[in-house]
């Protein structure tokens, strides 16, 4: 036959049995609560509206527009600026060219010089042409191209926004 169990034998097993229950209604939340923002995703993609089309100047002149998107991991919290030029071919809404501002050789913001039909990126004097093309300089490819775009029953121009 089994040994009776004594008061402090009892005692002790409820105190452990009602302290790891405690434990763990307070331990299990609070890991959660502390484990959730690493396991986030950061917004990496999504659509960014440009500009009114109807405000976007004639056709065969570019227009430059710029964006800033907030990317959150875990607890860090980082801000990056963007930015790109529309392109009008004609007057239909889907013959539009979305190039980014952002040179393809080391990163550096091209401009438009009205004077050349150019864009040009003043770090290294490169230059493209105005369908993003390189005419001069170490650039090694073409600008790159925002090729998913929208124009919404409102008329604004959006672009879908990937980061690779």
């Amino acid at each position: 036959m089994s040994e009776p169990v004594s008061r402090r034998d009892f005692m002790k097993a409820t105190v452990y049995v009602v302290g790891g229950m405690v434990s763990v209604a307070v331990g299990v939340p609070a890991a959660g609560y502390l484990i959730e923002p690493a396991l986030k995703g950061g917004g990496k993609e999504a659509w960014v509206p440009v500009g009114k089309l109807a405000d976007m100047p004639e056709i065969g002149k570019p227009y430059p527009f710029s964006f800033t998107r907030v990317q959150v991991n875990g607890w860090e919290r980082t801000s990056t600026s963007h930015g790109g030029f529309v392109i009008r071919k004609s007057e239909n809404p889907d013959d539009i060219l979305i190039l980014s501002s952002r040179c393809t050789h080391l990163g550096c913001t091209v401009n438009w010089v009205d004077e050349q039909d150019v864009f040009h990126c003043p770090c290294h004097d490169a230059t493209f042409s105005e369908d993003g093309a390189v005419i001069d300089g170490p650039p090694p490819r073409p600008l790159d191209r925002f090729s998913e775009f929208r124009v919404t029953e409102d008329g604004i121009l959006e672009i879908f926004y990937s980061e690779a």
